[in-house]
Order: C-alpha cells, then sequence, then structure tokens
C-alpha cells in the first residue's frame, strides 16, 4: 500500500491536445491510471471552461452544445510544474493584447473555438489556440464558415442527443497530432504596417510632386525675371557717372531779439530756404533751365545709351523730368543744415557741368528769396515814412496859412502886448486921480494944477477906451485875434505831432533796413563737385539682390493671396 503524499495544485495537460491548451486542477503529482470510459461521452479532467467576458466585449450568446466527434482514447493525465512551454502560452496571450484586436474580432475567434471544440479560458486564448492549429481567426473565409455552420446546428444537437439517448462502444484511439503549416495570411500588424508603407509613400509622392510644381513656380516667376535683371544690370546698362557736392545756406552776422535771436546762427534760422532751394533743385524749372545752358535732353538722347536709360528723339519734357529725377539726388539734412546733391551722367565732365549749373542757379535762388524778403520789409517802411512827411507839410501849410490870415506871425504876443498896455494906463489913471484928489483937498488948490491934472486923466481914460476898443475888437468876431490864436496853437500842435511821427518813421525805416540787411542769405559751397574715374551706377549685384527680393515678395503674396481665397471658397 503506497501512502499519498501530501497534494499540490498542478496543471493537467491533456494527451492529443494542442500545445498550450491546459486547465487548472489539484492532483497526484503521479500519473494515474485510466480507468474504464463510458462509452457515450470521453472522460475529461475538467470541464471546458468557458470564455470569460472582456472588458468591452458584448456577453457572448449561450451555447449549444457541440455534435458528439468519434470516440477518441481517453486523455492521460499528467501532473507537472508549470514550465517553460506554459510561460511561453501567456507571453504569446500578452503578445496578442498588444495586438489591439476590437471586440467584434475577439467575439468571432471565440466563436470559431468553439466550432472546434477548443478548450478555451478567454478570447485572448481562443486566438492563440486557432493559431496554433493553423487556422487564422480573422480570416474572412472563416467567419463566413461559422455563419453557414450555425444553420447546422439545430440538427447537429439533435443528433448528438441521440446518440447519447443509444450507448455505444467507444474504444480508446490514439490521435495523431496535428501537423502545423504556416499561414499565408498576414498578421493584423503586417497588414497594418503595410497600409502605412503605402500611406507614406502617397504621402512623399505628393509632396515630391508639390516641391517640383513650387520649385517650378518659383523658376518662372522669381528666378527667371531675377537672372534677367541681373544679365541687365550686368551687361546691359550703360555706366554712370556720379558727382556729388555739399552746400550751406548761411545768414548774415547780427543779433536779433526775441525768439529770431534765440535761433540765430543755427540751422534752424535757415531751415525754409534749405527745404525751398531743395523743392526748386528737384523741380521741372530747374530741369528746363539746365536743359537750356547745358543741353540736358541731348546728352541723354545720345546712342551709346541703352534704351532703358536712353530718351527718345522727340521725348517730351515729362520724360525728360523722370530722367531728371532719377539721376539728381538731392537730400537736406535737418540737424546739420547741410544740402547734399549728387548728379550722375554718362560721361564723368558732363556730371561735373551739370552740378556747377545746378549750384549756380540755387544761388540765383537764394539771393531772389531774401531779396524780395528785404524788398517787402523796406517796401512798407519807406511808404510809412513817405506818409508821415505829407502830413507833416500839409500841417505846416496849415500853420503858415492861419499865421498869413492875420498878417501876425504871433497873435498871442499882441494880445499879451495889448493887455500890458491897458494895465499901464490904468495905472497910471488911478495915479492921475489920486494926484487930483490931493489938489483938490487944498482950501485954495492951484487952478492951473487941478485943470493939468484933470486934463491927464481925460486923456489917460481916451487912450484906456482905445486900448479896451482894440481888445474888444481883437477878442470878438471870426478874425479876431484870439480865435486865430487858437488856430494858431492848434496847428502848432498838429504839426508837432506830425514831426514826432516823421522822426518815429524815420527811425522805423532805419531800423528795418538794418534788419533786412541782417537778413541776407549766402549759400556757401562746402564741398565743390570733381569728376568722377570710376562708374558709380549701375550697382549690379545689390540691384539684383533687390530685384529678388521685390520679385519673391511679389509671388509670395500673391501665393497667399490665392490661398486665401481659395480656401473661403471652398469653406
Amino acid at each position: 500500500m503506497t501512502t499519498k503524499p501530501k497534494a499540490k495544485k498542478f496543471r493537467i495537460r491533456r494527451t492529443g491536445a494542442p500545445t498550450g491548451t491546459e486547465g487548472t486542477a489539484s492532483v497526484s503529482p503521479r500519473p494515474q491510471p485510466v480507468t474504464n470510459v463510458s462509452p457515450l461521452r470521453p472522460q475529461a479532467a475538467t470541464a471546458r471552461p468557458e470564455a470569460a467576458p472582456q472588458p468591452g466585449n458584448t456577453p457572448a450568446r449561450p451555447q449549444r452544445p457541440a455534435p458528439e466527434t468519434a470516440p477518441a482514447a481517453p486523455a492521460a493525465m499528467e501532473g507537472q510544474v508549470s514550465s517553460a512551454t506554459e510561460t511561453g502560452a501567456e507571453t504569446e496571450i500578452d503578445a496578442i493584447k498588444r495586438e489591439g484586436l476590437t471586440g467584434r474580432q475577439l467575439r468571432m475567434a471565440r466563436r470559431l473555438a468553439q466550432k472546434h471544440n477548443l478548450p478555451v479560458t478567454s478570447d485572448y486564448d481562443a486566438v492563440r489556440q486557432l493559431r496554433a492549429r493553423g487556422i487564422d481567426p480573422l480570416e474572412r473565409g472563416n467567419m463566413l464558415d461559422l455563419v453557414v455552420q450555425r444553420g447546422g446546428g439545430a440538427a447537429e444537437a439533435a443528433n448528438a442527443e441521440d446518440a447519447d439517448a443509444q450507448p455505444k462502444v467507444q474504444l480508446p484511439q490514439t490521435v495523431q497530432p496535428r501537423q502545423m503549416l504556416p499561414s499565408t495570411e498576414l498578421s493584423p500588424t503586417q497588414r497594418r504596417e503595410m497600409e502605412i508603407g503605402r500611406i507614406q509613400q502617397d504621402i512623399m509622392r505628393r509632396r515630391r510632386r508639390k516641391m517640383l510644381q513650387l520649385l517650378t513656380r518659383l523658376a518662372f516667376f522669381v528666378f527667371l525675371p531675377t537672372l534677367i535683371a541681373g544679365y541687365y544690370f550686368y551687361a546691359v546698362a550703360t555706366p554712370m557717372y556720379a558727382s556729388k557736392s555739399e552746400f550751406v545756406i548761411l545768414q548774415a552776422d547780427g543779433s536779433l531779439g526775441g525768439v529770431g535771436g534765440f535761433f540765430a546762427g543755427t540751422q534752424f534760422a535757415t531751415s525754409q530756404d534749405s527745404i525751398s532751394v531743395q523743392s526748386f533743385l528737384e523741380s521741372k524749372e530747374a530741369m528746363l533751365l539746365l536743359d537750356r545752358d547745358q543741353n540736358f535732353k541731348a546728352h541723354f538722347q545720345r546712342e551709346e545709351i541703352d534704351p532703358i536709360q536712353r530718351l527718345s528723339p522727340d521725348a517730351t519734357n515729362e520724360e525728360a523730368y523722370k530722367v531728371y529725377s532719377r539721376i539728381v539726388t538731392i537730400g537736406y539734412d535737418p540737424t546739420e543744415g547741410v544740402i547734399r546733391m549728387e548728379v550722375a551722367a554718362p560721361d564723368p565732365q558732363v556730371a561735373t557741368d551739370f552740378s556747377n549749373s545746378l549750384l549756380s542757379y540755387a544761388e540765383s535762388r537764394v539771393n531772389n528769396l531774401s531779396g524780395q524778403k528785404r524788398e517787402d520789409q523796406m517796401r512798407e517802411a519807406r511808404k510809412s515814412f513817405e506818409d508821415a512827411q505829407k502830413e507833416r507839410r500839409k500841417a505846416q501849410e496849415a500853420l503858415v496859412e492861419l499865421q498869413q490870415q492875420g498878417a501876425l506871425l504871433d497873435p498871442e504876443s499882441v494880445i499879451t502886448s495889448l493887455r500890458g498896455r491897458i494895465d499901464n494906463v490904468e495905472v497910471q489913471l488911478q495915479e492921475k486921480e489920486l494926484q487930483l484928489a490931493a489938489l483938490l483937498d487944498n482950501p485954495r488948490p492951484s487952478k492951473a494944477k487941478v485943470d493939468g491934472a484933470r486934463a491927464d486923466i481925460a486923456r489917460l481914460n481916451d487912450v484906456l477906451d482905445d486900448l479896451n476898443a482894440r481888445m474888444l475888437d481883437t477878442s470878438s468876431g471870426e478874425n479876431s485875434l484870439a480865435r486865430l490864436s487858437v488856430r494858431i496853437q492848434m496847428a502848432q500842435a498838429d504839426l508837432a505831432s506830425r514831426d514826432m511821427m516823421l522822426q518815429g518813421a524815420l527811425q522805423q525805416m532805419e531800423t528795418t533796413r538794418m534788419e533786412a540787411n541782417r537778413q541776407v542769405r549766402y549759400l556757401t559751397v562746402s564741398v565743390n563737385p570733381v569728376p568722377s574715374e570710376e562708374p558709380s551706377y549701375p550697382r549690379s549685384f545689390e540691384n539684383t539682390i533687390l530685384a529678388f527680393l521685390l520679385f519673391a515678395g511679389i509671388y509670395l503674396m500673391i501665393s497667399l493671396t490665392a490661398s486665401i481665397l481659395r480656401e473661403q471658397v471652398s469653406s
């Protein structure tokens, strides 16, 4: 009698089953002998486990009993510890989980495993066991077979029940292991990689096509025009020689009061004149003067000049002015008060002559501007002085006329003299009356003295009456001396005021003349034009780069506009 060792938990392997199909049970470590097996159903160690539902999968439909297959020999039970094969099965299941199969694919694999009577523990185990038997659970044909087999399931189940009802003798049979053949179908991972590869190739093909189209458009709209412009600047354009000069507009020395004195001697004092001269040199008037004196049009109508810069024989003044604006460059620096001028021409000596002529025109214009300003100021001062002189002359003539009316140069002195004489006669008359009163106070006055005193008094009264009459005539009437004196005094006051106004006008005119002399402008040339030995234009490299940037900017702007419009229309 053998003792039974301590029970341990082992895995049961079914003999003849595919590798990797296991169940769990507690058995003896030693193999047990095969007992009698029922003739109706083969005896198994454990029941076939149902597939556990996976997360995200729908619950499986109730399974129908599988049809009875051919009697097979009872499986030999053998207990063993988990081996490398079992560990490999778990590794395969983990790999299958990482494939990312959908719930529908797992359900179809489980049904297919049920169809083949495979004892699976889960949907992933069903996929593993089907692949181990050489059956692709994801193949469309297998799914169709599964659907077809569903129609005959009821009949097979009925036959199986009949077979169970009638006991049959079933002998043990040796099941030959099924040969594992390599599958010709691709796995989902390989299929996905092939799809991704095809998509990548298509994307690369489209990118190459779009890049080729972009390069074609750039070559046509950007590189080709830039190449043409560079060819013109390097091989066709006529070289131009530039003559540079600088000049400053200065103000005459002198101190001014107020704000003018504060800005005197700085560039702000002549900024307006400098801007005016700059505008004049850039105007069509200066071009016409240059054409009159230096034959400007004829120099740019010669055959050796390239067609773009050449003037036609019948060129208008507007066309010539465009060329003039291109070759004459004038800039004013307000911080320094300097005007810089650059004149270009096909010949260096011609450029120098043009620059000298323009400098002479600018100097004449500066003189005209300051002369006109001085003349305007002096005109007002001179007019004020002449008006003061006329008014004074009128006042003097009125005084002389009044003096001639009374035949007296000074009526006031005549009136004063009459008043003095009247006062003197009144004093003498009073003395004579006092002397007569003294004589009459004697009891026996001398008749001769009394008569003499009375006679003196009578004569003094006559003289007093005469003087009073003359005084009355002088102070009454239209031609009286008093009225004449008042008019003469008014005329003298008017003459005195006119004298003061004339003096003020004369002083103002002198001040204005001094101010006008201080406002004289002078054009001083600080840098004289000198003929150039090397051509200054065209600047081939800079102009070519500028043309490239210009064409690229235009193309980019048009492309962005077209893309925006296309997006708006498509949306």
